[in-house]
This record gives C-alpha cells, structure tokens and sequence, in this order.
C-alpha cells in the first residue's frame, strides 16, 4: 500500500500521480491526479463540462455506453458537478478525465468501479476525433497501475457490447484476457438485448 497524503507525486514505473485536496482523507477517498508521457488524468472540474458534452454527442459512445440519450448539457452538468465527486467519496467508482498535456484536449473518461470484494471493473470511453493514437491503453494502464498499487485489487474485470471492437481492442492490448461472451446480458440504449463480452485481468 502507497500512502499518497504527503502532497508529493510519487512514481511507480512510468506513472506518476498526486493527491488532491487536503489530507484527511486517505488517497482512495481523494480523487489524485495521474501523468504519463503523453497525457494528465484528473477529477473533472466545471470547466470541462462543455467537453463532456460535446464528447457524449457521440453516436457511439450513446449506443455503447450507458449515457443519457438525448444527452443534454444538464446531463454533463450533473456527472461533473454532483454524480463523480459523490462516488470518489464513497470509494466504489473513481473516475478520471484524460487530457493531452500538449493541447489539453479531452481525451476520454476512465473509471474503477468496486463490484465486489477485491473485484474492480475497468470502465472508458474515448472522445471520437483522438481515437486510434494510443491514448487510452496508455490512460487505461495508469489508472489500472494506480488502482493495483492504491486499492485492495485482485482482479479487474472489463465489460463491453458484443461488437465494440474497439474497447475490446484496448483491452486485450492491457493484456485482458477475453473469457467469454454473455448472451443477451442487458438491454441497451436502443431497447434491445445485446450479447456482451467479459475479460479479466489479474495481480498474478
């Protein structure tokens, strides 16, 4: 276990990260800040609202991911302002926003989210126009190394809709192992069941 709460950015590998906030809380109640190469990865704040927003308009992020359809600007408004801060502060869902530290372009969302003891699940999603560079396997890998190094991890877990290639590519290039498919797991934003692929990642 890394103890963060001394205000300085600590390094494992590659990656580095700091906490926010004060010290009262222990670094998995506090949202923290990550950096790698080519990207920072922080708590959302107001000012990224507009992004959120803009990114959600996404035909399919709205079909492969559970967001608002229509996704108005009141949706983003609530995640960043009330939905995230109250997860980080119950510790089940940690959620970070990647930004490129050359423009500071959004580049995605990236989640844990607690699903039960010692079993984590990866969540992403990526902001159309900076899909295909790499940036989120390497945003995908800082929260995953933080969340082994930080959190009582054992296995995380990665879920996507059949068909998703693309989140399916980024987690086998994480080194997830795809276990299996589960048939007509949930019904999705268009009203129809949808098959879904599950993978595991392991501390061994």
């Amino acid at each position: 276990m890394i103890d963060l709460r001394d205000g300085l950015i600590l390094a494992l590998g590659d990656i580095r990260w700091s906490p926010l906030g004060d010290d009262s809380h222990t670094a998995a109640m506090d949202p923290v800040t990550l950096e790698t190469d080519r990207l920072v990865l922080r708590a959302f704040t107001p000012a990224d609202v507009d992004a959120v927003y803009e990114a959600c308009q996404d035909e399919d992020i709205q079909f492969y991911t559970p967001v608002p359809v229509p996704y108005r600007r009141a949706d983003a408004e609530k995640l960043v302002g009330e939905k995230l801060p109250v997860q980080w502060a119950e510790d089940r869902d940690y959620t970070l926003g990647a930004f490129r530290k050359d423009t500071g372009t959004l580049v995605g969302s990236y989640c844990l989210t607690l699903v039960s003891c010692g079993v984590w699940e990866l969540g992403y999603w990526a902001v159309k126009e900076q899909r295909g560079r790499g940036y989120s396997v390497e945003a995908a890998r800082a929260l995953c190394d933080w969340g082994w190094a930080t959190l009582d991890v054992h296995r995380i877990e990665w879920w996507a809709m059949a068909g998703n290639f693309g989140s399916r590519a980024v987690a086998e290039k994480l080194g997830f192992t795809v276990e299996g498919t589960l048939r007509s797991r949930s019904i999705t934003n268009d009203g129809e069941p949808h098959d879904w692929w599950v993978g595991g990642l392991l501390r061994s």
